[in-house]
């Protein structure tokens, strides 16, 4: 850490595992608020499609997303050299005092490793070694980057206790909401027309669906349920569409932007976290939940941990552990009738609960981790 008096840098960096266009989630979240005072450059993961360049494109005054263009059919070590010397360029005669290094991706530290920026942030929002087809060494990455970062934020509080004896200045700041956005759902809309032709009691589901996808479950329900209609919205990712079940009651929508969301949202009839229990799903918080309550919907979801703790047991969502739980938790929920009081309940405990107090939050944080290095450094 590289810095001279106590005052935010000019420029973040953001390694990203995820592309700026994929699903509007966390980086997508805190990024565009720190780009609204903050330069903010978004390094997506590369592209093998031609010669070595970084392509930039504004989405905003002050975000740019930078796609690395690469030679395909080379091997990793000379990815690795190649993505150093294009960073390189991007950075040449930059003062490394007016610069915050953001990572998603421990990853990236093979090709970042030999700059000392005023600040190294890791926003650690999933256990990605637990997940399909993560590299072999990435699980040494992380180790590397917990010992280069200056301060260490996670996705939930399961991951927070994996990882607090790791780091001396660790954060955990779980799944947060946009509540306006999502709230618009409460209010009846029109929905979209792909939805708005499926007759019947709707069971929405949004977000990636991969190897946290729990496809049985959903199966076992809609052969059980025939008139229930299952509503799947977002891509579909390392998993084959042969695993995938293809119930005539099962809908797959594709992606939605996120400003569409609230729009399927509002035709539901319950929202659903059918996800597996699994390696790939031990840590995870998803930002679905708070973002379906925000919406007025009853859920049903899986035992994750992050999800029964706080919201199963203060009995704003439903956990099911197998078929004929959710089966159960789901008529029940559709039998409940009035839900003002529940609602009520909700919106207390999500009252608190914003991006904007979140990334106000983090930003307090790495300002206090700055004055904390100025005082070192002064000493």
């Amino acid at each position: 850490m590289k810095l001279k008096e106590s005052k935010f840098p000019k420029n973040i960096l953001c390694f990203s595992h995820l592309r700026w266009d994929f699903v509007f989630q966390r980086p997508q979240h805190l990024m565009s608020r720190f780009a609204k005072e903050t330069n903010v450059f978004i390094l997506e993961e590369p592209i093998f499609d031609g010669h070595d360049h970084f392509s930039a494109e504004k989405r905003s005054e002050k975000l740019t997303v930078i796609t690395p263009h690469l030679t395909p059919n080379r091997n990793s070590e000379e990815d690795r050299i190649t993505m150093r010397i294009l960073l390189a360029d991007f950075l040449k005669n930059q003062p490394m005092t007016e610069w915050v290094f953001w990572y998603y991706t421990p990853m990236a530290l093979q090709f970042s490793d030999n700059y000392g920026p005023a600040l190294t942030v890791f926003d650690c929002m999933d256990e990605l070694s637990a997940f399909d087809f993560a590299p072999p060494e990435l699980l040494d990455m992380e180790k590397a980057l917990l010992n280069t970062a200056d301060i260490v934020f996670t996705g939930g509080h399961s991951l927070h206790e994996a990882k607090k004896e790791h780091h001396n200045n660790i954060h955990v700041f779980p799944s947060s909401i946009d509540k306006a956005h999502f709230a618009l759902a409460r209010k009846a809309r029109v929905e979209p027309p792909d939805q708005a032709c499926i007759k019947g009691i709707k069971l929405g589901f949004f977000g990636v669906i991969d190897e946290r996808f729990d496809g049985d479950l959903i199966r076992d329900i809609a052969e059980q349920r025939p008139d229930w209609h299952f509503i799947l919205l977002g891509p579909v990712v390392k998993v084959s569409w042969e695993r995938l079940p293809k119930n005539s009651n099962i809908h797959y929508l594709g992606q939605k932007s996120y400003q569409q969301l609230p729009e399927y949202l509002s035709g539901w009839d319950l929202a659903m976290i059918p996800f597996a229990i699994n390696n790939s799903t031990r840590f995870i918080s998803p930002t679905k939940t708070p973002e379906y309550l925000a919406a007025g919907k009853r859920v049903v979801s899986t035992p994750i941990r992050d999800v029964v703790q706080p919201y199963g047991i203060n009995g704003y969502v439903s956990i099911a552990s197998n078929s004929s739980e959710f089966i159960s938790a789901v008529e029940q929920n559709l039998s409940a009738g009035n839900k003002t009081e529940w609602l009520d309940s909700v919106d207390r405990f999500l009252r608190d609960k914003s991006w904007d107090n979140t990334f106000e939050m983090m930003k307090q944080k790495m300002f206090w981790t700055l004055f904390e290095a100025d005082k070192l450094l002064a000493s």
